[in-house]
């Protein structure tokens, strides 16, 4: 490790050591003027750990939370405090949501002046409170000794229970202050033992179940063979709708498109909800006394914050699930195959996606065509990028991209990015409408830059077209604020140096993006599209048991 405790080092070279101790090898940053000890040791120590500048703030953040949902491993960032801190917040609240592992890394103004309102340069009232607002641990450190033990407590936040991001601000003179700086050792990563009487008591419910569910979301991405598993020795279907998805195969039978799990879930007996939150599901699904549910978390208050599951399991996704499928055997019957009865009722509720939503699916099934099978997916809040929710097969954990339940618009060319830098290797899509792709596709340039070769398109059609259809229809036509003026989306793409494509139907759409993924260089395709079939009757459907049904 770089800088023994018998040698004086900055705070910023502190930094650097405690982060590669903790296996961090990129961040994502912007340089300033509170941050230039920091820099000063990422130039000196670029063996170790590189530096991908963007355009803008909230392009770092972005594509650390890109990296870290795409790899499952922490997600780093620099930005300067007070106004480029702040900057990254949306991105700080989509990674909290979505349980990613994301570092935020900002400086601060001097120590002597901090809290005193002089107005110093990037001065911000209660920085650190702000910051342990969006995240799971934030922490200051006060001198360069410090550095070591606050790094490794962050990556025990993160690592320890529930995932989120955490954040860690250092004034610019302790940065630069050289002072002796003893390593801290990094955290060894322990999970909570499953409790044996709850993994037999929920394994003698699913060995009873007669109609048993499996619902997945983020948390069972690193428990992906293990779900496999187990529902093979049940015969039990697999929902997800968001985070979660690419958990088993989806082109098994056995994976449902998440509103063929609401026609199930009214005959389901025994569900078992593995690190994912069941909100949609019990809240808009309904529930009753015939339903038992199993609930496998790392955080404990998700175990009882909708309702009491009969088993709520407190460990990680994996522990426990084979821990259930290892004392499954001696309560489960023999199961005759349900795949043919899963395959029909997933081809009735790929007609129905079909029947409702023409022109989203036809681009989809397009953009799948297109995608190789080790490629990622990253979404939006667009028309295709609903209907992708259930409508987009995702092929392994962790390959589609989303910002869960935060819905945070514009974050998805800046996140596909992280996922490029990832995964430099591997095809990345990048799916956004003209609205949201215009908060950062300032960011061609960052593609351009490093040499990213992201493949993103865009459907252009003039307008926030969900706001402007519920302008329509739901507010008597008062149309105001949701339509705008688009550039040129291949002229813009090709000024900032990337290729600029434009395709006008699906089959189009499918050679351009296998041209462009073959050029193995940032692209920009363009596809005007007018407005589209409304979706939310395919994406939520309605209760199907209990007092809500009907």
């Amino acid at each position: 490790m770089n800088g023994s405790p018998s040698t004086p080092i900055s705070g910023g070279e502190a930094m650097v050591n405690a982060l590669t101790a903790h296996g961090i090898d990129t961040v994502f940053g912007l340089p300033g003027i509170q941050l230039d000890h920091l820099f000063n040791a990422f130039h000196d120590h670029a063996n170790e750990i590189r530096v991908l500048n963007a355009r803008h703030e909230q392009g770092t953040a972005y594509m650390a939370f890109g990296w870290a949902q795409s790899t499952g491993k922490v997600g780093a960032y620099a930005v300067v405090p007070g106004p480029g801190i702040l900057n990254t917040g949306a991105a700080l609240s989509t990674a909290y949501g979505c349980s990613a592992k994301v570092l935020a890394l900002t400086g601060q103004i001097l120590s002597g002046a901090m809290g005193r309102g002089y107005g110093m340069l990037h001065e911000i009232p209660d920085q650190l409170g702000i910051l342990e607002r969006l995240t799971k641990y934030a922490g200051r450190a006060d001198h360069p000794s410090e550095v070591p033990g606050i790094v490794a407590d962050a990556f025990r936040a993160m690592h320890t229970g529930r995932p989120r991001p955490a954040a860690i601000e250092v004034p610019m003179d302790v940065l630069e202050q050289r002072a002796m700086v003893a390593p801290v050792a990094p955290y060894e990563i322990r999970h909570p033992e499953a409790d044996p009487d709850l993994i037999e008591a929920a394994a003698k419910l699913l060995g009873k179940a007669k109609n048993p569910l499996i619902l997945v979301g983020g948390g069972a991405y690193d428990a992906a063979e293990a779900v496999r598993e187990l529902s093979a020795a049940l015969e039990a279907p697999v929902v997800s709708y968001q985070n979660g998805r690419g958990v088993i195969d989806e082109r098994s039978p056995y994976a449902l498109p998440h509103p063929a799990g609401a026609e199930y879930w009214s005959t389901c007996d025994v569900v078992i909800g593995i690190g994912c939150r069941m909100q949609p599901e019990r809240m808009m699904w309904g529930i009753d006394d015939e339903l038992k549910v199993i609930h496998i978390d790392l955080d404990p208050t998700e175990l009882v914050r909708i309702s009491k599951p009969e088993v709520g399991i407190l460990a990680d996704a994996d522990t426990a699930t084979r821990a259930i499928l290892a004392a499954l055997p001696k309560h489960n019957s023999a199961r005759a195959s349900r795949s043919e009865e899963f395959a029909a009722l997933k081809a009735r509720y790929w007609q129905r996606f079909h029947d409702i939503c023409g022109p989203q699916m036809a681009f989809l099934e397009a953009l799948r065509r297109a995608l190789p099978e080790d490629g990622y997916f990253v979404d939006e809040f667009t028309q295709v990028g609903y209907v992708s929710r259930v409508g987009f097969p995702v092929y392994g954990p962790r390959m589609m991209v989303t910002p869960g339940y935060q819905g945070t618009l514009g974050y998805g060319y800046a996140t596909a990015l992280g996922v490029q830098a990832a995964h430099p290797d591997k095809p990345v899509l990048s799916v956004n409408g003209d609205g949201g792709f215009m908060f950062t596709s300032n960011e061609i340039a960052t593609a351009v830059h490093h040499g990213l070769p992201l493949v993103a398109v865009v459907f252009a059609d003039g307008a926030y077209g969900n706001v402007l259809r519920m302008q329509k229809n739901l507010h008597d036509n008062r149309v105001i604020a949701s339509t705008f003026t688009n550039p040129d989306f291949v002229k813009l793409a090709e000024a900032y140096g990337a290729d600029g494509r434009r395709a006008e139907t699906p089959e189009a759409l499918e050679v351009q993006v296998k041209e462009a993924f073959a050029a193995r260089r940032p692209t920009i395709i363009e596809v005007p599209v007018g407005e589209m079939p409304e979706p939310w009757d395919v994406i939520r459907p309605t209760a199907t048991r209990g007092s809500k049904k009907g």
